[in-house]
């Protein structure tokens, strides 16, 4: 079963395996056997292992045990899930918050209980495939504007008819070109085609803005008609994801969202660690300056080669091959060398779009990213 399809894949270089991963510590783990310094980690801020990330997520699994039992809207909400959420409704400049079991979930739960028949989507084209699907799944009109092209998008929302509900729907850090979206244009044209945005902000989440609150501190816009959601799995070092914007639209989601109602609770473990982060990057700003210095030496390093390399003020470096092969034989010949950053290939990214996407963490030294563009010079000569 599927043999020729897998055989296909495999022709074309874009069959995945799984690697089994041992003893991690934000920037190194093991593979078969044998360590590696990993620059392909979301991890961006190295909370994962800090020690009071860790305790805070051991004194919830003494406190609550190791799982919530229940979905949310049964008996799986705890004082750990509230803190959070509030916790969430504050650092991201909204009124209240929601949780969910991944961003994935959250995208595909979160715009279908949204938007509905006779409604409108917009959506940038190189959007995550968790907002691909969540469009997919409502029952809205979907219109698809070119990347972070606001001529594209404001010709779409003025060729539509009058609406009840519109949305704009954008990555804020998009996760394979690590480029930002223009959110100042877009607010201009929400308010001017009377859309609602909802801001995937995954990967800004902990990483852009003076102190680390996303895209919109970023550019200095204040969270008002912005549906927030993001991740706890990354900058924040644990796991799960959430929903920031006004009571009433967190109100609509806990009674409509359907990945909220009906999927068990993320453990209170979960919840604790995450709300530890936030209060770690609120004392130690000095992570973020150290994550963004060495982002921009990874930058300067690569594009010292002579490569051109996407991506804007963030710590998604990713290095454009174009051929699926050639990706592959780039990883593999910094396998070689000791440094594990996996090729990005089709359906991912598009066609004669493969390449290595590098992610920097604040743990990594200035060693480390020098070692790594040498390796990759090696490679490439």
């Amino acid at each position: 079963m599927f043999e020729q399809e897998l055989h296909a894949l495999r022709e074309k270089n874009l069959l995945r395996r799984l690697k089994v991963s041992g003893a991690m510590d934000g920037i190194r783990a093991t593979l078969d056997g044998r360590l590696y310094r990993l620059f392909c980690t979301n991890d961006y801020l190295g909370l994962s292992g800090h020690t009071e990330v860790r305790a805070a997520a051991k004194a919830a699994i003494d406190g609550a045990g190791t799982g919530a039992g229940s979905a949310p809207l049964i008996s799986g909400y705890t004082s750990y899930h509230q803190r959070l959420a509030d916790d969430i409704a504050r650092f991201k400049g909204a009124e209240a918050g929601l949780l969910f079991g991944s961003g994935y979930v959250a995208n595909t739960s979160i715009i279908p209980a949204l938007a509905g028949a006779g409604d409108a989507v917009f959506s940038d084209e190189l959007n995550h495939a968790s907002i691909v699907v969540g469009c997919r799944l409502s029952r809205a009109d979907k219109f698809i504007y070119r990347h972070r092209d606001m001529d594209s998008l404001e010709a779409l929302l003025k060729a539509d008819r009058p609406r009840a509900m519109r949305f704009i729907v954008t990555e804020g850090v998009f996760s394979m070109d690590g480029d930002v979206a223009p959110m100042p244009d877009i607010m201009v044209l929400a308010r001017r085609y009377n859309a609602t945005v909802i801001l995937d902000d995954a990967h800004g989440t902990g990483v852009l803005g003076c102190t680390g609150r996303g895209t919109l501190e970023h550019y200095g816009l204040p969270a008002d008609n912005v549906i927030q959601v993001g991740t706890l799995g990354k900058a924040l070092g644990s796991y799960g994801a959430f929903a920031a914007a006004s009571p009433d639209v967190i109100d609509w989601l806990v009674n409509g969202a359907r990945g909220f109602m009906f999927s068990t609770s993320l453990p209170a473990s979960v919840c604790a660690a995450a709300s530890a982060s936030l209060a770690v990057i609120g004392r130690e700003p000095e992570r973020l300056v150290t994550l963004r210095r060495n982002a921009g030496l990874l930058r300067d390093g690569l594009r010292g080669l002579g490569f051109t390399v996407l991506g804007e003020d963030t710590p998604i470096v990713p290095l454009v091959v174009g051929d699926a092969g050639h990706a592959l034989a780039l990883s593999a010949a910094l396998m070689d060398a000791g440094f594990y950053a996996p090729a990005i290939r089709p359906p991912t990214v598009p066609e004669g779009g493969s390449r290595v996407r590098f992610t920097v963490s604040a743990l990594h030294t200035e060693e480390d990213i020098r070692e790594l563009v040498e390796s990759v010079r090696r490679a490439i000569r």
